[in-house]
């Protein structure tokens, strides 16, 4: 073995920067490899002795294909810039992870709230501490100490800044030195050792870091502890040669930090070396005029007057942008299927192809779209474990923890594709559907596990265990009290693993299998080994920080997709290139992103300070985007309207359309137009494919005729109107069968709420209470608690309906009191059933309330919560009381002889209660009458050749019948003639 110097490997010769650059549309990874060889010896341990650090996984892997792909070569030392924290000899004591200081920063600022609640409400408590955690984060990779901040000059915001520095110096206590630190503390003092390590004794060897921009702090220490050594060299990606000194110059003032090459302005400022001190890594530009037009689109605000200028000096603007595409798509739907058509076609040129963008709504629109080609795109995010499904499952039961479980909460838990995954899942999946079908019919708006109980149909021995099962896992959910966090996630882990299980089953089914159940595995650890730190928790925390926790962790597709169609976020695309790229979302916005909110600290006190500017983001999104619109073909992708309002154009394509716009005689214009019309073809075939090639026609208006055979003999008193004004409505109940499902979310709606008014003032009048009695009242809001607390599972609801009930208590009784006067309360709900005159149809049908006067004559009553029909209605629709007259004059309800009827009349118990009587034997509505209309409207639908129409006369024509579907109301309108048609 010889010295070091011998085995010294020179890569820099003196004299050489140290400080490269490759502009914008150079293969990066390629470029680099081959700036590598022109300036290394062919010796093959001169290869193995260069140390590259990189910035991304994907650039890391990248690089290994290309030397894998020859010639033959010894493979650099391949390293992450972040790993330089996990180095053993930076002797840094191990880092707490991000998980547990949120949860000590979460217990801090709800101790805090909690001493002075004026501070913020309870509510914010979690946002506060990602908040400070971030902060926390920027402070330690900056290396801005906790003083910095309380010596700020801020007296015109003294009563603001001392209610933030309140909560910030909540974080003093991790920017101790000898405190645990956290990941980004430790990559800072990490580089700050070796940095260290690297004046005392240099590296012989080759030192590159490449591909970053050093916009960040400790990763900006490194570049300039990289750029001091011997043999130490950046690679910068994006640099732009064509930006003159003059320009350089003007970006030395922070207000330029959203310029695309502020950042190396900084750098060059900290490394001291001018623009002319950037060398070429290689001397290729793949795309120079391009380069110099973008670069002239992007120059800073104050100086767009040199486009005067220097546009003429552009080059021919055809030439320039004969690559680009200018897409600007009605909506986002448009433009995700015009992405996609484009990715496909480049698919089947066998050319690459990438999108890039910040909008992770428009990614999964073209993963979507491209999936109708089984086309799966090599996405670099992956998606939230929140939207895989073992996240879904761990939420579900997060949420369903500690509160009334409703119908739509379990089967939403019962349904789900992981639960009883461990045993027979067809015999559960019986099981479900059968329960589902019992509580829409019967099931209570809120279940507890004896609602199983009163449930199961069968003694069957497996549903008894399915049963018991799962009342065990309702039990668990139940119990609302606030927990200790590490008690929360045992049992939320237990329980998700009970569910997933399945009945009788050990283990945890299918729940942690696969990418996504491994990696959900991997952050419940995370959790469990963190809980401690986190306190007590009620169950709406616990179901929030669940939310938030895997919403923030992303999950890869295990099965490698295809590799020359990608989604890539700007970062990937940084130091990446394909044949085609398309930039999309390039709207104001979106790209580049709106600012987050600071709660902490203004702009101005950010500067102070030290810490990063709003700016500083969208500068990035400003290279990234200077940096991909340099590929060989570029689509340039918006969309004009978003789904609230119109958008606006991204400043930069703004800037980048007004350029060539502007300039005529570079054929400006004329190039613009070649843009659009190349965008404007994928737009065309998005619509055409999007086009119904074939229109079919739309349905005619029902009016079914079915056999008389099989028309109804049996109707009830509500069929009567609805056979008047939905004839469509009767047939598909009567002659189909098809009754409409109950909702699984059951609500307190006009439905219930007339029940438990008719059971209440019918328990009043069954009770025998007078109405003149000093405590009728008292009596009746008693017994509407009763009511109340037995039928209506909501508080507020029934806080709401009686209130309204006290209302109409007064007028009531006053009414109640003239009904008393020559009457008495005879048949309270009394069903009867009559076979009607001449018809072959027997009518049914339930009265409220019939009452024997004191002349032996009957008065019929129906309670009614809504407002009572109006003269037209009843004249035309609304025939319940006249019905029930008939039917009572017949002697058709149980029990009750045949008798005179003297009055029917509406008791309004609504929000205005009234009385409304119908004219009963004095005016229009008499008996004979009223008989002959009901068996002529009878009789005409036992004849054959009269029809079921749909919505004939519909009482308000906004609201939707239960068989609108079915009659496929929507092709067809309520103006449209019926269609009759015969059916079997």
């Amino acid at each position: 073995m010889g010295s070091a110097s011998q085995v010294a490997c020179a890569m820099l010769n003196p004299g050489d920067p140290h400080v490269y650059g490759l502009p914008p549309g150079a293969d990066f990874p390629a470029d680099l490899i081959a700036g590598l060889a022109d300036r290394l010896t062919d010796a093959p341990d001169d290869w193995a002795r260069v140390e590259i650090f990189v910035n991304t996984r994907r650039m890391q892997r990248r690089i290994r294909e290309l030397f894998a792909a020859g010639p033959p070569r010894l493979l650099p030392r391949l390293r992450l810039v972040t790993d330089i924290a996990s180095d053993p000899a930076a002797d840094i004591a191990p880092p707490v992870s991000p998980l547990r200081r949120r949860l000590e920063l979460a217990q801090l600022v709800s101790a805090l709230v909690e001493a002075d609640p004026g501070l913020a409400p309870r509510a914010a408590v979690q946002d506060l501490a990602d908040s400070l955690a971030a902060i926390l984060d920027e402070m330690q990779g900056e290396g801005v100490p906790l003083e910095a901040l309380a010596d700020l000059d801020v007296s015109d915001l003294s009563g603001h800044w001392d209610r933030s520095l309140r909560f910030i110096r909540l974080v003093g206590r991790y920017l101790d030195p000898d405190a645990p630190p956290d990941p980004e503390a430790r990559q800072r003092r990490a580089i700050e050792r070796l940095a260290m390590r690297w004046r005392a004794d240099p590296p012989r060897h080759p030192v590159i870091v490449a591909g970053s921009t050093g916009s960040r702090g400790a990763t900006s220490l490194l570049m300039q502890a990289v750029a001091d050594l011997p043999q130490g060299a950046l690679i910068l990606p994006g640099y732009d040669f064509c930006l003159p000194p003059s320009i350089w110059a003007t970006l030395d003032d922070t207000t330029a930090e959203d310029h695309p090459q502020y950042r190396y302005a900084a750098l060059m400022r900290r490394l001291g070396i001018a623009p002319e001190g950037i060398g070429r890594w290689t001397p290729t530009d793949p795309r120079p005029r391009r380069n110099r037009l973008i670069s002239l689109a992007l120059r800073p605000a104050p100086v767009t007057d040199q486009w005067r200028s220097e546009g003429a000096g552009l080059p021919d603007l055809t030439d320039c942008t004969a690559g680009l595409s200018l897409m600007e798509a009605p909506d986002a739907r448009t433009e995700a299927l015009a992405i996609a058509l484009a990715l496909r076609h480049a698919a089947e040129e066998g050319r690459t192809a990438a999108l890039v963008t910040p909008d992770r709504d428009l990614t999964r629109r073209v993963t979507a779209a491209l999936d109708r080609w089984e086309i799966e795109p090599d996405d670099s995010a992956g998606r939230p474990l929140a939207q895989s499904a073992p996240g879904r499952l761990l939420r579900h039961v997060a949420h369903a923890a500690g509160r009334d479980l409703t119908s739509e909460d379990l089967l939403v838990l019962l349904k789900h594709p992981l639960t009883h995954t461990g045993a027979e899942r067809g015999e559960h999946l019986r099981h479900t559907r059968d329960l589902e079908l019992w509580l829409r019919r019967r099931g209570p708006a809120f279940l507890r596990p004896a609602t199983l109980a009163d449930w199961q149909p069968d003694p069957d021995p497996q549903l008894a265990g399915w049963i018991a099962w799962l009342a065990g896992a309702m039990d668990t959910l139940a119990d609302p009290r606030p927990r200790s966090l590490p008690d929360w996630v045992e049992r939320h882990i237990a329980l998700t693993e009970t569910l997933a299980a399945g009945c009788g089953a050990a283990g945890s089914g299918e729940l942690w299998l696969e990418a996504a159940g491994i990696r959900a595995a991997e952050t419940m650890t995370d959790l469990r080994a963190a809980a401690d730190a986190g306190g007590d928790h009620t169950p709406a925390a616990y179901a929030a920080l669940i939310d938030t926790l895997l919403q923030g962790v992303e999950v890869r597709d295990p099965v490698r997709p295809r590799p020359d169609i990608a989604i890539w976020g700007t970062l990937e695309a940084r130091v990446q290139g394909a044949d085609l790229v398309i930039l999309a979302g390039l709207n104001e916005g979106v790209w580049p992103e709106a600012p987050a909110p600071d709660p902490w600290l203004n702009r101005a006190m950010r500067r102070a300070a030290g810490l990063l500017l709003p700016e500083r983001r969208i500068g990035l999104s400003a290279h990234d985007f200077q940096q991909a619109a340099a590929a060989p073909r570029v689509i340039f992708s918006r969309a004009r309207r978003d789904a609230e309002a119109e958008t606006v154009m991204s400043r930069w394509l703004n800037r980048l359309t007004n350029l060539i716009s502007g300039l005529p005689a570079r054929n400006g214009p004329e190039a613009l137009a070649a843009m659009r019309s190349r965008g404007e073809q994928w737009l065309s075939m998005a619509r055409r494919i999007e086009s119904v090639p074939h229109r079919l026609p739309p349905a005619p208006r029902p009016a079914p005729r079915p056999p008389v055979a099989s028309r109804p003999t049996r109707l009830s008193i509500t069929d009567i109107e609805r056979l008047r004004r939905d004839p469509y409505a009767v047939y598909a109940r009567h002659v189909l069968r098809l009754r409409p499902l109950d909702p699984l979310r059951q609500d307190p709606g006009a439905a219930l709420r007339g029940t438990v008014v008719h059971e209440i003032f019918e328990r009043f009048v069954k009770d025998g209470v007078a109405p003149d009695d000093p405590a009728a009242a008292s009596l009746l809001i008693g017994i509407a608690d009763d009511v109340l607390q037995a039928q209506v599972a909501w508080p507020a609801a029934r806080r709401v309906w009686r209130a309204r009930l006290e209302r109409t208590v007064p007028f009531f009784l006053a009414t109640e009191l003239n009904r008393r006067r020559n009457a008495a309360p005879h048949a309270i709900e009394r069903s009867g059933e009559w076979p009607v005159p001449g018809t072959g149809v027997t009518l049914t049908g339930k009265a409220d309330r019939i009452d024997l006067r004191d002349d032996a004559t009957l008065a019929i009553y129906d309670y009614k919560t809504s407002a009572p029909p109006s003269d037209k209605e009843v004249q035309h629709f609304a025939r319940q009381l006249l019905l029930e007259g008939l039917m009572a004059e017949a002697g058709a309800f149980d029990g009750l002889p045949a008798g005179r009827v003297s009055e029917l009349a509406y008791i309004g118990v609504g929000t205005s209660p009234k009385v409304v009587r119908i004219s009963w034997r004095d005016g229009v509505y008499w008996p004979e009458r009223v008989l002959t209309e009901l068996c002529e409207l009878l009789n005409a639908y036992r004849d054959g050749a009269q029809g079921y129409m749909a919505r004939r006369a519909p009482k308000n024509v906004a609201y939707a019948g239960d068989y609108d579907d079915l009659s496929r109301f929507g092709e067809w309108s309520d103006s449209d003639a019926p269609f009759a048609q015969d059916v079997p």
